[in-house]
């Protein structure tokens, strides 16, 4: 029985004979008030404030983004003269972007896990110093083995300890706008290829590549600060301690979950042609007859299709009109279909001209892979919840790197081989569709047939697409349901 329950059955005139302190907490007034204040002052969990300091940490994800894979995408511009300088082939010099891609990608469950015990901020300023140092280093080299080193391994281990940490504590500020962040975020590639491109091939003419490198190597320092404006914020399932163990700090338990593996195959699949791009559009585009600033011009086009796109993609998704899944494969699909494009595109006539379907296949190609790449990131909140989106982020950027580390070495074989990167352009496409594919599988990726409700908003944050119990729907007619597409 409690005080409360004690106090009523004691009558008036008995209390007026306790002492003051028991009567005070017999009295039924004070308890009252008491239980009252004590449910005011109780700390209530906080969940994700969906703005705020947010907006901060995607101002910093964004610069993050667009100094990691933005530089990267730019960075094909110098392997044409990294390949004359040590008179070695396509194939040779596609090894040094190659391993910076597959470095940070293969390594990054690595950051996340560093994350997950010391916080993102930490990380992400190491990860800043290593790049910048990668760079650096890098523009002494005496031979590829040293870019090998230099920019592939070190500055490639650099970014590994910054996107996922960034990007996975920026999912932890936005429930209801999460996609739109995450895409705002991911601009940051497009916007950066959109400046450095040009820039890197007017460094390339005025202070060769070694001059190129060191100038580039100051600007990947400002990842330093990036990483000092990602603040911790607590959520509700959150662990009380961070995990010892350290496969569990990887999050390999997350590939026990269904859904997860088959994301995680189609994204491997996918990873296999989606950086091709990123090495060898602008090669592309000179082995097509385009001169070097035409050559930049095709990247740049890329890039403001892709910057455009994540932006409007991001918002689109956060709607909750189409199920992301279903969007994850269809803009999947095309950006396989734009790859195609670009390795069809025929020659130009002289270096005067600017490559009318060239540019328009690049542009074609940017807005689809730029509208696929917040879907990647977006929907893993609904598949493995918001306390292991971090450790997710890290797992598909390693996943993403077994293609990373094969497909531009291939495409730099396939264009020995052939004389020309139509055949490199097929093969990645057709690699992007087979995974596309893949994401079928996944919860709501295809209509069904019976009413579904939509997830509620801000969608749950244990993942809104992992199994739940099942619960009475809504009537059909009712204003908060929608009837999916019938089979």
């Amino acid at each position: 029985m409690s005080v409360e329950q004690a106090s009523g059955t004691i009558p008036i005139f008995m209390r007026d004979q306790l002492p003051l302190s028991l009567r005070r907490i017999c009295n039924p007034r004070v308890s009252s008030v008491r239980s009252w204040w004590q449910t005011v002052m109780t700390p209530k969990p906080p969940g994700p404030p969906d703005g705020g300091w947010g907006w901060v940490v995607a101002a910093a994800a964004f610069a993050v983004n667009g100094l990691s894979y933005g530089l990267l995408r730019s960075l094909g511009l110098a392997l044409p003269d990294l390949a004359e300088h040590f008179d070695r082939s396509a194939q040779d010099t596609a090894w040094v972007s190659a391993l910076a891609l597959a470095m940070q990608q293969a390594a990054s469950p690595v950051g996340s896990a560093l994350s997950t015990r010391w916080g993102a901020r930490p990380v992400v300023m190491v990860g800043g110093v290593l790049t910048s140092l990668g760079f650096v280093l890098s523009a002494f080299a005496r031979s590829l083995l040293h870019l090998y080193l230099g920019l592939g391994l070190l500055a490639g281990a650099g970014w590994a300890l910054v996107f996922a940490p960034a990007l996975g504590t920026l999912s932890r500020y936005f429930s209801r706008r999460r996609v739109l962040a995450v895409g705002l975020a991911l601009t940051g590639n497009g916007v950066s290829s959109l400046l450095l491109a040009p820039a890197l091939q007017l460094l390339l003419d005025a202070f060769g590549w070694r001059g190129a490198l060191l100038l580039l190597g100051a600007v990947t320092l400002h990842l330093t600060p990036c990483g000092a404006l990602l603040r911790p914020l607590s959520l509700p399932g959150d662990p009380e301690a961070p995990p010892l163990n350290p496969l569990a700090a990887l999050g390999l338990g997350l590939f026990k979950r269904q859904a997860f593996s088959v994301f995680a195959l189609g994204t491997a699949l996918i990873g296999g042609g989606y950086f091709v791009p990123y090495v060898h559009l602008a090669p592309h585009a000179l082995d097509r007859g385009l001169g070097g600033y035409g050559a930049a011009l095709v990247v740049a086009m890329a890039a403001v299709g892709d910057s455009g796109a994540r932006l409007v993609c991001g918002w689109l998704a956060d709607q909750g009109w189409v199920p992301l899944p279903r969007l994850l494969a269809l803009f999947g699909a095309l950006t396989g279909l734009g790859l195609l494009a670009v390795g069809l595109v025929p020659a130009v006539g002289s270096e005067d001209d600017w490559g009318g379907p060239l540019l328009a296949a690049a542009g074609a190609y940017g807005l689809s892979a730029g509208s696929y790449a917040p879907l990647v990131f977006g929907v893993l909140p609904g598949l493995v919840g918001i306390g292991g989106v971090v450790q997710a982020t890290g797992l598909v950027m390693m996943l993403m790197s077994l293609g990373g580390l094969l497909g531009p070495p291939l495409s730099g074989f396939l264009r020995d081989e052939t004389g020309n990167f139509t055949a490199s352009f097929l093969v990645c496409g057709s690699f992007i569709l087979s995974g596309s594919f893949i994401y079928l599988g996944l919860p709501r990726a295809l209509p069904s047939c019976r009413p579904t409700s939509p997830p509620a908003t801000p969608p749950p944050e244990r993942g809104e697409l992992l199994p739940v119990p099942q619960v009475a729907l809504p009537p059909p007619g009712g204003p908060h349901s929608t009837l999916d597409t019938t089979c």
